[in-house]
């Protein structure tokens, strides 16, 4: 057998959902989180633009980046977003699959299942942006949106905050009792749900906004002094969770400058001139590696804008298929294998 034909051979990994969900709790996700993010700010990772590929009912999303570890790796994420899916097909909103390739020759180590990761991966970037700019004793939490992502969320910040109450709060009333009734047994919080939104927001420490809207529903008079607000379903152009105004009153972190300036809720606010691109106080690269502070005052409003990136991709693809390998999980398949 010669050299090509040995490379061709190389197994790449097939790794389900359920695979990755044995593999990996939030607080692994948070450490891959932290570890890609701090690589970022240090020049270790590439990462570039997302592309948008528009369908007849939904939207593709692809993100990809470059990150240097034990070893090289590189990932791309193809996400298809379909809000009607669970409604009108039974299939969930988000499906997809990351791939993750060998950066020093090419090779694919691995095919996963985008949900989970994409899920977990969201939801630590938000835990890790409130460990370092949340109030330490941020103790309520308002979930705008209760679906998949908003259990997510809760789960992780839970690992982080000394969270005891927690409203739910969703359009359709029966998400936010289905959230409640579930979360009740994996967190140990009261959970209520409500209809009034900007009451539960002004009486919450940490907001979270995880919904598809596509007009702003989160204003100033519904944010009290000294909340961190992690705004998350933003995560393309068309989308927007956050008043201008409110964005122009908040101390403002992103996860990556360049993606949040043309697809989050910053590319609203500085369109509508209540920000410019150097009112921003720091990507949180920056604040996980010490060169700008978190919080600074105990009233200060803080909003996380989290865009979503190819470096939490990266770096929770290499945590899995790290994990993967040492325990013998996933299905080995010869994608390359010459024909005979």
């Amino acid at each position: 057998m010669n050299a090509f034909a040995e490379t061709q051979l190389r197994p790449a990994l097939i790794l389900t959902r359920s695979d990755i969900a044995r593999l990996m709790a939030p607080q692994d996700y948070l450490v891959a989180i932290e570890a890609g993010f701090r690589s970022h700010a240090s020049g270790e990772v590439e990462a570039v633009m997302p592309m948008h590929i528009p369908a007849q009912l939904g939207i593709f999303h692809t993100k990809a980046a470059r990150l240097v570890l034990e070893r090289e790796y590189v990932a791309l994420k193809l996400n298809g977003n379909f809000p009607g899916n669970p409604r009108v097909n039974g299939l969930p909103t988000i499906q997809g699959v990351v791939i993750l390739c060998d950066g020093s020759d090419g090779s694919v180590l691995a095919v996963m299942d985008s949900i989970e990761i994409t899920l977990r991966r969201t939801a630590a970037a938000s835990a890790l942006a409130a460990r370092l700019s949340a109030r330490p004793d941020a103790s309520s939490i308002c979930l705008c949106g209760c679906g998949e992502q908003g259990r997510a969320q809760l789960l992780a910040l839970a690992g982080v905050l000394p969270l005891q109450h927690v409203f739910a709060w969703d359009l359709d009333t029966s998400k936010a009792r289905e959230l409640a009734s579930e979360m009740r047994r994996a967190v140990d919080a009261d959970i209520e749900v409500v209809q009034n939104l900007a009451e539960a927001t002004r009486s919450s420490d940490v907001i979270v906004t995880a919904t598809t809207a596509r007009s702003p529903f989160l204003k100033v008079d519904m944010v009290s002094p000294g909340t961190f607000v992690a705004a998350v379903g933003a995560d393309s152009p068309e989308k927007s969770e956050i008043a201008p105004e409110l964005m122009g009153k908040a101390t403002i972190v992103v996860d990556l400058l360049a993606q949040a300036a043309v697809m989050g809720d910053l590319h609203h606010a500085l369109d509508a001139g209540t920000v410019a691109v150097t009112d921003v106080h720091a990507e949180l690269g920056d604040i996980v590696a010490g060169r700008k502070r978190g919080r600074t005052r105990s009233d200060e409003i803080i909003v996380f804008d989290s865009t979503g990136t190819a470096i939490q991709d990266v770096a929770s693809a290499a945590w899995i298929y790290q994990r993967a390998k040492a325990c013998d999980v996933g299905l080995p398949v010869c994608l390359g294998a010459v024909p005979m």
